[in-house]
């Protein structure tokens, strides 16, 4: 494991050193490069490490199995993550003279002329955008205005309903009360007839007066 280690840190030094003379582009493509075989190199023995876990806990002194192998794994991946760092440093290095090399680039004149253009057409982007938003907003706030006619307009007709449920509810009331008092004076009436011929029944016949005798 240590013999792959140093092998794999001097392949590293190495083609760093080439990248060194070769193009940006290339130095970055052997960056990739060099991560993916980082990142395979890394699958490969978490693999294997994960069987030396699965064979540890067949053996008698699994725990101590277990320590040796994580500290193997502790070593490899600290190795790889030490790479990985090499990687990024470089990496930012290729990336801050790319971007030196674009910033000569914007200063030629035509790119100058470019970045004009695109900053007028930016502009104007701009402002068409301001224009819509202001229309939808003008829009949203319309929205609110035609809703709350709406919603007062419902209301009204409501209350105008209820008006009128109230109105038709009285007058059948009214109605009904005077159902019962006329069916009351009508009872009334009738008790007072029943008791006048009653009353008349009770009385005792007139007597007629006998006429006078003749002389």
């Amino acid at each position: 494991m240590k013999r792959f280690l140093v092998t794999t840190v001097l392949a590293a030094l190495s083609g760093f050193t080439a990248a060194q003379l070769s193009p940006l582009d290339s130095r970055a493509s052997a960056i990739d490069s060099k991560r993916a075989e980082i990142n395979a190199e890394r699958t490969k023995l978490e693999s294997g490490f994960t069987a030396e876990d699965i064979a540890c806990h067949k053996r008698f002194f699994v725990n101590n199995c277990l320590g040796k192998v994580d500290d193997r794994r502790r070593t490899a991946v600290a190795e790889l993550r030490r790479q990985e760092i090499a990687l990024n440093d470089e990496d930012r290095k290729i990336r801050g003279e790319q971007a030196l090399l674009r910033i000569e680039e914007k200063s030629s004149p035509e790119n100058l002329q470019q970045a004009a253009d695109q900053r007028a057409k930016g502009v104007e982007d701009y402002q068409t955008r301001l224009a819509r938003e202001k229309e939808k907003q003008q829009g949203r706030a319309a929205a609110p205005t035609a809703e709350k006619a709406a919603r007062e307009a419902s209301a009204q007709r409501l209350v105008e309903s209820q008006k009128k449920a109230a109105a038709a509810a009285t007058r059948k009331a009214s109605a009904a009360e005077e159902a019962l008092k006329f069916n009351e004076r009508q009872k009334q009436a009738a008790e007072r007839r029943a008791q006048h011929e009653k009353e008349q029944l009770a009385k005792p016949p007139a007597t007629s007066r006998s006429l006078p005798l003749p002389n």
